[in-house]
């Protein structure tokens, strides 16, 4: 790959990861600090990511596969995603804010799919190139947090809503700058629409293997706890006083990124399901940590729960990927990746984003203050139980991981 191109695609992947985090981390403190949403209302906000990736494989599969330029469409939709950006920011109430929250991510889920798709058609050899040009997307939601969370202080000086204008400007930025990347033209032009293929129901049939059905019910139910992680985290961080919440969250991003590095050490000496079960059991202790920790003398808890992200994600998520694209075999691989998607990022947030929401109403108190520990408590135990799930149910299997 030209030195040229390698720069054009870390910095698209570094700006995508950048809008995204620069708002979503700290939408749940803006709505409830400023717009004095309620638990439900937070979740439901939260929520608009799952109806996203349940749109997007239709955007991609029915327009972007067929009529227009992955860039061009790429560059239309982050345009369109600034200017709903801005509105969010100067949104009054959670019912001005709502419709806006969900169109832009009706927009904004389907150019996950497209920035991958502009850099996977300048690779020879994806397996070994795509890491490190998707390296910068995870950067690029390290840096917001330093940014905002340490430089720009808006947390503690209650400018949230200017988090909806930078991530607005570098969107605008980034729709421009979409239309000078390299030419993606549509894959599948003038081919007739294929509903099963869009949707992942070509997939269906790996279902029948009994070790990936128990991964993937497992799959659906850990996303309950890692809503309860997306929607309340920063929130509750800021609610307990610890200082510069969104740039200490940051850190988690961070342990994703060398637990990503380590994920193939463990697969190959662990095996599969070990690798996963401790995933699992990192969710169990990182919400256990949140329950009993504080910004005193046991703030110590709140950052190991923190750092627990990337054994949390990695080990779970990515080794699932794995997992589904070894089971699949290549003639159905995009299609169960895309079924598993759905089914996570999908169906299992938009369930765990609405119990989240009814779980941290249930526990607010007269003043607006929450009883975290009871809250924490329930994502902790849900984890649990999946994980038992997992131990009992699922038989382990030893799968080949590429060096």
């Amino acid at each position: 790959m030209q030195v040229k191109t390698r720069v054009q695609l870390s910095l698209m992947m570094f700006l995508e990861f950048f809008i995204w985090g620069a708002w979503f981390v700290t939408m749940g403190t803006h709505l409830g600090t400023n717009l004095n949403s309620t638990g439900g209302e937070v979740g439901t906000a939260y929520m608009t990511q799952a109806w996203g990736a349940i749109v997007a494989p239709f955007v991609i599969g029915l327009i972007a596969d067929r009529y227009f330029a992955a860039q061009k469409l790429l560059g239309v939709l982050h345009l369109l995603g600034a200017g709903l950006l801005y509105l969010l920011g100067n949104a009054a109430d959670f019912t001005t804010f709502y419709p806006y929250v969900l169109a832009y991510m009706l927009i904004y889920m389907p150019t996950l799919a497209l920035v991958n798709s502009v850099a996977f058609n300048q690779m020879k050899d994806p397996s070994k190139q795509f890491a490190s040009i998707r390296f910068w997307g995870t950067v690029g939601w390290i840096l917001q947090g330093v940014l905002i969370g340490y430089v720009l202080l808006w947390e503690s000086k209650d400018m949230l809503k200017m988090t909806f204008t930078l991530a607005a400007v570098a969107s605008a930025f980034l729709g421009l700058y979409s239309f000078t990347l390299p030419n993606t033209p549509p894959p599948a032009k003038g081919q007739k629409a294929n509903f099963r293929e869009i949707v992942g129901a070509d997939a269906l049939g790996i279902l029948k293997d009994r070790n990936y059905l128990v991964f993937f019910i497992s799959s659906v139910l850990i996303c309950i706890p890692l809503a309860f992680y997306y929607s309340f985290a920063n929130p509750f961080l800021n609610e307990v006083g610890m200082e510069n919440a969104a740039g200490n969250m940051s850190f988690g991003q961070i342990s994703e990124a060398v637990f990503l590095l380590l994920l193939p050490i463990f697969l190959k000496r662990f095996g599969l399901k070990t690798t996963i079960l401790i995933g699992m059991l990192a969710w169990v202790v990182r919400y256990s940590l949140f329950a009993f920790g504080d910004a005193g003398s046991n703030i110590w808890m709140l950052f190991l729960g923190i750092i627990l992200h990337g054994i949390c994600y990695d080990f779970f998520f990515v080794s699932g990927q794995i997992f589904t694209d070894y089971k699949a075999g290549e003639k159905i691989r995009s299609a169960a990746q895309g079924l598993i998607t759905l089914a996570t990022y999908g169906v299992g947030m938009l369930i765990g984003f609405k119990i989240a929401g009814v779980i941290v109403d249930n526990y607010t108190l007269a003043d607006g203050l929450h009883t975290w520990k009871d809250i924490w408590i329930v994502p902790s135990g849900i984890a649990g139980l999946v994980l038992i799930f997992f131990l009992l149910a699922f038989k382990n299997e030893k799968i080949v991981i590429d060096n």
